[in-house]
C-alpha cells in the first residue's frame, strides 16, 4: 500500500528529466579553507554570465552540471576572498577550491551579488544561516560568543524567559525544537539557566535554523530545526585557542593526524565563579562543565570516516541540601562516501543521552531520570542535472526513557528503593525530495516523508473506563483523575501504540529580477516525543515521554509566504515573511495536575491544538564599517482545548487563550562597528512583550485560610521585557611573524540595570495585611572581561 502512494510520486521526479538535447558534462569536487583544510559549507559556486549554480553539502563537496563549453567559474564565500578560475569543460571534471580568509578585504570581493542572487533563487526559506565568522562580528557578551544568543536576534525567535533555558519558534514550545550537534540530537541548549549554550564557539563551523520550509530530511519536532556543524579540524598545522574570563574559561587544540589527510580537534570549557562563593558564607553553587572532541581521516579521494563526540554537565547546589546534575553527551561515527560525480552518500551511527538527577539531602534519596537513542541514518545527494537534484535516505531510532529512579542516600533513609516505569519506542522513516529548476525564474523544492512510530514493551499499561484516563465532574465542572479498573502487561519489544504518517514538504521561489523574489512553502512535521512540563522552557525537572494509546503525537501544519531584496549592491538586504502555523494534539493539563513522579502521566493531560501566526520583517546591512540588523516580528500563538463532549467545558471553557510562548511584539537589534585596526565597538538590545501568566483575580478564605481563586489562563502578561548589551573588543597591534594573536573583550550585560522579571508572585504582608505582589529578578547589570588567544 505504501509503495502504491511512493511510486508515482517518484515517477513524477524523473519526468522532466528524461532528455537532453545538448552534450553536458559535470564540475564537482570540495571547496575547503586553504589555513586548515577545513571544508566549507554553503560556499556557491557559480559559472559566471549564465544563472547557473551550486553549493557545497555539509561536507564541502558541491556538483554542477554544464554544457560543453568554456566557463568563468566564480568561488564565493562570506568572510573569504572570492575567487576565479577559467575552465573548459569537455569531460566530466573534478576539481577541488581552497579560500582564503579576507579579513579585513571584505570590500574587494567584487561577486557578492552573485552569492545573493544565488539566495534570491533557491526555493529555501524562512531559513537562517549562519557560519561561525558571522556570529564572531556580533557583539560579545560575558567574554565568549554565544550561538543560541545569536539566533534569538532572528525574526522570529525568542527567549523562553529570564533565567530560562530553550527558545521558542514561532510561537512554538522550547520542546518543539530540534537540536542537532553533528547530527546527534541536544535535549537542553543551556548551561546556567540558559545564560550560556551548550555549544562552544571554537568548536563550532556552521548553523542553520530552519524555522518553516523544512527539508524532508528532518522529522521529529513540531516548530523548527537548528543543524549545527563542529569544525573537522585543522589538517595542516597545530594550533590552540582559547580564552580565559572572570566566569568562564575555554581552550581547543586542533592538528594533523596524517598531514592533510587526518585531523584532531578537542575542546573544553568550564565556570568556576561559584569557587569564589566559597570565601563567603554563601553555600548555593551553579557550574558547569562540557568537552567537545572529532577526529577525521580521508582513507582515499571517495571516502572519509569521521568521529565526533560531546559531554556537558551543569551543577546546582543550594545550601547543600539539594544538588542538581543535568547534561548531554552525543557519539557520532560516520562515513562519507563519493559514489560518483553526481552521487553523494553520508552513513552515520549515532547515540545521544540526556540525564537529569537530583539528590535531596534533606529528605534522604536520589533521583536519576533520562532519555537515550541510538539512531542509524543513510543520507544520499544525488545531482541529477542542474536543474534537479535529489535527497533521499532513510534512518530509524531507538527511544530508551526513563521516567525516574528513586534510591535511598543511605540505610539511615525513610525512602525505599523505586524504578518508574522505563519506556521504550522505535521510530523509522523515509524521505525523498527534490530541488528543480522549471524556467529561469521559478524554481521549486518538494518532498515527502514517512515516518513511523512503535510505543514498545517492556511496560504495564493502565486501562480505564471508556477508555478515559480524565473524569469530568459535570456538578463541580472539574476534571479529575480516572482511577484504572486494570492493567495490561506487555513484554520486551512488545507493541503498545503504533502511528505513522506521510510528511508532506513544499517551497517555491520566483525570482522577480536579478535582486527580488517572492517564495512560499508548506510543512507537515509530526512530534512523536512530549515533554512533560507545565513550565514555559525545559527544566531538569521535565520527563520526555513517547505517544502511545492515550497521548497522541503533535502534528504540525505550517504555511509561509515571503518577500526578499537586495538593493544597493548588496549593501543592505531586506526579508519579510508571513506564516500560519496549526499543531493538533498538543498537550493541556488540568487544574492542579502533579507532574513530577507521576507513574500515570495520561491521567491528569487533555489532548488540545495550537495555532500560531505571524508577520516578520529583517533589515540587514551587509557591508562598511557598521554592520548588523534590526529584526522585528508581530505574532500571536495560542491554545485550545474543548471538551470531549457538548457537557464538558474544557480548559478556558474551550476558547482559545494566550500559550506561554505568546509575544506579540519581538524587536531585536545587533551592530557592530570597526573603530580602527585595534578597537571594535559591538550592542544587542532586545525588547519583547512580557511573557504571558495567570495572575489571582480575587480571593476567599476557608477555615481562616486565604486561597486565591484564578481565572482565564494566561490572561495577564509580565512586565515587557528589554535588555541593552554593549561590548568592546582591543586587539593589540602584533608583529606578522608572531604566532601569538591575542584580543580583550570588554562587556557588560543590561548596562542600564533592568529588572527583567523572570516571576512576580503574590503574598500578603506581615505588617500591613495587605496583598502585594513581589517581583523576583535573576540578572541585574553584568560586567565581565576576557582574554582570547590563538596561537
Amino acid at each position: 500500500m505504501i509503495l502504491k502512494k511512493i511510486i508515482p510520486f517518484i515517477l513524477i521526479l524523473f519526468i522532466s528529466n528524461l532528455g537532453f538535447s545538448q552534450e553536458k558534462f559535470t564540475l564537482s569536487g570540495t571547496i575547503s579553507d586553504a589555513s586548515s583544510n577545513e571544508t566549507l559549507i554553503g560556499v556557491n559556486v557559480i559559472a559566471k554570465d549564465t544563472k547557473l549554480y551550486a553549493t557545497t553539502n555539509e561536507y564541502g563537496f558541491y556538483s554542477l552540471t554544464l554544457p560543453k563549453g568554456d566557463y568563468e567559474i566564480l568561488i564565493s564565500y562570506v568572510g573569504f576572498t572570492t575567487i576565479s578560475e577559467a575552465i573548459s569543460l569537455n569531460q566530466n571534471t573534478k576539481r577541488n577550491f581552497s579560500l582564503r580568509e579576507s579579513g579585513q578585504e571584505l570590500k574587494e570581493v567584487v561577486v557578492t551579488s552573485e552569492k545573493t542572487r544565488a539566495n534570491i533563487r533557491k526555493p529555501e526559506m524562512s531559513v537562517n544561516k549562519l557560519s561561525i565568522s558571522t556570529i564572531k562580528q556580533m557583539p560579545v557578551v560575558m567574554g565568549e560568543v554565544d550561538v543560541i544568543k545569536s539566533i534569538l536576534f532572528l525574526p522570529g525567535v525568542t527567549n523562553a524567559g529570564e533565567g530560562q533555558s530553550g527558545f521558542n519558534v514561532r510561537g512554538g514550545g522550547a520542546d518543539q525544537n530540534l537540536i542537532l550537534l553533528d547530527e546527534a540530537t541536544i535535549f537542553n541548549s543551556s548551561h546556567v539557566f540558559g545564560f550560556f549554550s551548550v555549544f562552544n564557539p571554537d568548536a563550532i563551523k556552521d548553523l542553520k535554523l530552519y524555522k518553516g520550509g523544512i527539508p524532508s530530511k528532518f522529522g521529529g519536532r513540531a516548530s523548527s530545526v537548528l543543524d549545527i556543524y563542529q569544525k573537522d579540524g585543522n589538517s595542516k598545522d597545530f594550533h590552540i585557542n582559547g580564552g580565559i574570563g572572570l566566569i568562564t574559561s575555554r581552550i581547543l587544540a586542533e592538528g594533523p593526524i596524517v598531514k592533510d589527510k587526518g585531523s584532531f580537534l578537542v575542546g573544553g570549557r568550564g565556570s568556576y565563579a561559584h569557587l569564589f562563593l566559597k570565601l563567603s558564607d554563601n553555600k548555593n553553587s551553579a557550574y558547569f562543565y562540557d568537552l567537545n572532541t572529532k577526529l577525521n581521516y580521508k582513507l582515499d579521494k571517495n571516502n572519509s570516516l569521521y568521529l565526533s563526540g560531546y559531554f556537558g554537565r551543569d551543577v546546582f547546589s543550594l545550601n547543600e541540601t539539594f544538588t542538581n546534575t543535568y547534561g548531554n553527551s552525543t557519539l557520532n561515527l560516520r562515513w562519507n562516501h563519493l559514489f560518483n560525480d553526481k552521487l553523494f552518500s553520508n552513513l552515520s551511527l549515532i547515540y545521544s543521552d540526556y540525564y537529569y538527577g537530583l539528590t535531596l539531602d534533606f529528605i534522604g534519596f536520589n533521583w536519576d531520570s533520562g532519555i537515550k537513542n541510538y539512531n542509524l541514518k543513510y543520507d544520499f545527494k544525488h545531482y541529477l542535472s542542474n536543474d534537479i537534484k535529489l535527497n533521499y535516505g532513510f534512518n530509524g531510532t531507538y527511544y530508551d526513557f526513563n521516567p525516574g529512579t528513586i534510591e535511598p542516600i543511605d540505610e539511615n533513609s525513610q525512602i525505599n528503593f523505586k524504578q518508574l516505569d522505563k519506556k521504550y519506542a522505535f521510530e523509522p522513516a523515509l524521505y525523498l525530495e527534490a530541488e528543480q529548476k522549471l524556467t529561469d525564474k521559478l524554481a521549486i523544492n518538494y518532498g515527502l516523508r514517512y515516518s513511523l512510530f512503535y510505543r514498545l514493551g517492556n511496560s504495564t499499561v493502565n486501562l480505564y473506563e471508556n477508555n478515559q484516563p480524565v473524569n469530568y465532574d459535570a456538578d463541580l465542572k472539574i476534571y479529575e483523575k480516572a482511577k484504572p479498573i486494570g492493567t495490561t502487561n506487555f513484554g520486551k519489544n512488545k507493541t503498545i501504540a503504533s502511528f505513522d504518517n506521510f510528511e508532506p514538504r513544499f517551497a517555491a521561489a520566483y525570482e522577480l529580477n536579478e535582486n527580488q523574489s517572492v517564495k512560499a512553502s508548506y510543512n507537515r512535521m509530526v512530534q512523536y516525543l512530549q515533554l512533560v512540563s507545565n513550565t514555559a522552557s525545559p527544566t531538569p525537572l521535565d520527563v520526555w515521554m513517547p505517544s502511545d494509546n492515550y497521548i497522541k503525537p503533535q502534528i504540525a501544519d505550517q504555511v509561509a509566504i515571503g518577500y526578499f531584496n537586495n538593493f544597493k549592491e548588496d549593501a543592505y538586504t531586506v526579508e519579510i515573511e508571513s506564516f500560519y502555523k496549526t499543531i493538533k494534539n498538543r498537550m493541556d493539563y488540568i487544574d492542579g495536575a502533579d507532574l513530577i513522579a507521576n507513574e500515570a502521566i495520561e491521567q491528569v493531560i487533555l489532548n488540545g491544538e495550537m495555532r500560531s501566526y505571524g508577520l516578520e520583517f529583517m533589515l540587514r546591512k551587509n557591508t562598511g564599517n557598521l554592520s548588523g540588523w534590526i529584526a522585528y516580528t508581530l505574532s500571536k500563538s495560542q491554545q485550545k482545548t474543548p471538551g470531549r463532549t457538548a457537557d464538558e467545558i474544557g480548559i478556558n471553557n474551550g476558547e482559545w487563550y494566550r500559550s506561554a510562548y505568546d509575544k506579540t511584539h519581538n524587536l531585536a537589534v545587533t551592530g557592530s562597528y570597526k573603530l580602527n585596526e585595534k578597537w571594535n565597538f559591538g550592542a544587542n538590545f532586545t525588547l519583547q512583550t512580557g511573557q504571558p501568566v495567570t495572575y489571582p483575580n480575587g480571593q476567599y478564605t476557608y477555615q481562616g485560610i486565604t486561597v486565591p481563586s484564578y481565572g482565564i489562563r494566561n490572561k495577564n502578561s509580565l512586565p515587557t521585557y528589554h535588555h541593552l548589551d554593549v561590548a568592546a573588543t582591543l586587539t593589540p597591534k602584533s608583529s606578522q611573524t608572531k604566532k601569538w594573536k591575542g584580543e580583550w573583550v570588554f562587556s557588560v550585560y543590561n548596562i542600564y540595570g533592568r529588572k527583567n522579571a523572570a516571576s512576580i508572585s503574590f503574598r500578603e504582608n506581615s505588617e500591613t495585611g495587605n496583598n502585594e505582589a513581589s517581583r523576583l529578578s535573576i540578572f541585574g547589570i553584568v560586567p565581565s572581561v576576557s582574554y582570547n588567544f590563538k596561537f
